[in-house]
């Protein structure tokens, strides 16, 4: 089961990752996986 993210949500997690919080740390947090934090969609 996967649970989706609000834009607001993604919005404030990339917002801590611009304020220099570790990828691994914010991956930790929020339960989401590396892969899914790095994930460009083209």
């Amino acid at each position: 089961m996967s649970k989706r993210m609000t834009e607001t949500q993604i919005v404030s997690i990339l917002k801590e990752a611009e304020a220099r919080i570790p990828a691994k740390e914010l991956c930790r947090k929020y339960g989401i996986a590396s892969s899914t934090f790095y994930n460009e969609e083209r």
